[in-house]
């Protein structure tokens, strides 16, 4: 097994993601033949009931990652709710999930779509490179 630090977790609802306000998490990869992740993190408790939501209706989410470092593209995952548990007036959140395989042309298809809507030069540039980033859900053609 693998243990890295969460720096930022962005739960997906259609097309965008709601970073959450980490007070603390970690990553693990436990290397088994299913590819399982295990994700904790700590949260204010204002954000309980939703996880017990997701939970109690066995409900999959999809979010983005960021690993260890700010700068690095957020990973893609498929979770479940596995544990919710208050810790004073903080919540930890005990998801289980898949690492969502990434399309290998995304850089492709997202310099089309910016292409599409009629950005040049420098903008194009600053966009794309936000964009790889932050790996936002391209439209299908």
């Amino acid at each position: 097994m693998k243990t890295f630090k969460m720096i930022s977790f962005g739960l997906l609802t259609g097309d965008e993601a709601e970073y959450l306000p980490l007070l603390d998490g970690i990553i693990i990869n436990q290397e088994n033949s299913h590819r399982m992740w295990i994700l904790e993190m700590f949260l204010d408790a204002t954000h309980k009931d939703r996880f017990n939501k997701l939970k109690a209706d066995e409900t999959l989410v999809e979010a983005k990652v960021v690993i260890s470092y700010p700068e690095n593209e957020p990973a893609a995952f498929v979770l479940a709710v596995d544990a919710v548990e208050q810790i004073g007036d903080r919540v930890s959140v005990l998801l289980k999930g898949r690492l969502k395989r990434q399309r290998s042309e995304y850089a492709e298809q997202l310099l089309s779509d910016l292409l599409d809507r009629g950005l040049e030069g420098d903008a194009l540039l600053q966009r794309f490179e936000s964009d790889m980033r932050s790996r936002p859900r391209l439209k299908k053609k």
